[in-house]
């Protein structure tokens, strides 16, 4: 995040997916409201204590807000409303995180009942569960756009999620790994009619469950999902 350039205007580092994505749907909106001189003054540290903020999470912060800041674009992943809208405008809240490490607060996805996302100042990009515990969804800021420009691609696809669909995704080879869109939460695979996205869910006590969406496209891909649907099932003990 020490780029200095917005991401519209020199999407480098992105696939030519993402950058379609922005392309189509991203615009930049001036920040909300102006920052203050004595906004970050103090941050709470592990123990609770106020402190003054460490370097490196204001160069953290100032990078993304470099970066990112007032970006929105939308995503379509097949849900019923249609596309959402992910904002990239900066929070005030910045913490430590109990793991280690420091954090801070943005926007993320426009819906009725918002989580709060975070960004770490390792890099990765995460969401908090209320206990101020930082729950890592994407190893990178890149690697989240990345996942949604993989969503919109295949929310045309008919896609398939609930009872099964991880063990069944856990059988189906073949596919491609796309690792600029996946790390240690969340795993994409690919091919021309199918398409895994495994994910360890936001929210619970750990260990985090994992889940799984398939989509398919073609009458071929979605027989081949129903074998291996029958297959899981028929293992389970």
């Amino acid at each position: 995040m020490t780029h200095g350039m917005h991401i519209l205007d020199d999407p480098t580092g992105l696939t030519p997916l993402a950058q379609d994505l922005l392309r189509r749907t991203g615009r930049r909106e001036p920040p909300p409201e102006p920052r203050l001189a004595g906004d970050f003054r103090w941050v709470r540290e592990r123990a609770g204590r106020r402190v003054p903020p460490p370097v490196l999470l204001l160069i953290r912060r100032e990078g993304f807000e470099q970066r990112y800041g007032g970006l929105r674009y939308l995503v379509r992943g097949g849900e019923p409303a249609g596309a959402r809208e992910w904002v990239y405008d900066l929070h005030r809240d910045m913490g430590a995180d109990p793991a280690g490490g420091w954090y801070f607060d943005w926007f993320g996805e426009r819906v009725s009942s918002p989580v709060g996302h975070r960004v770490h100042t390792d890099g990765r990009a995460g969401v908090t569960d209320g206990s101020g515990v930082f729950l890592e969804i994407a190893p990178s800021v890149p690697a989240l756009i990345e996942s949604h420009a993989l969503l919109d691609r295949f929310s045309g696809w008919e896609r398939r999620t609930g009872a099964g669909t991880l063990a069944a995704a856990r059988r189906l080879d073949g596919l491609t790994d796309v690792p600029e869109a996946s790390g240690p939460t969340v795993r994409w695979r690919v091919s021309e009619d199918l398409a895994v996205q495994e994910f360890q869910l936001w929210a619970g006590p750990p260990p985090r469950p994992w889940r799984a969406w398939i989509w398919t496209r073609g009458e071929a891909a979605r027989a081949r999902l129903a074998r291996t649907l029958a297959r899981a099932a028929a293992d389970r003990p």
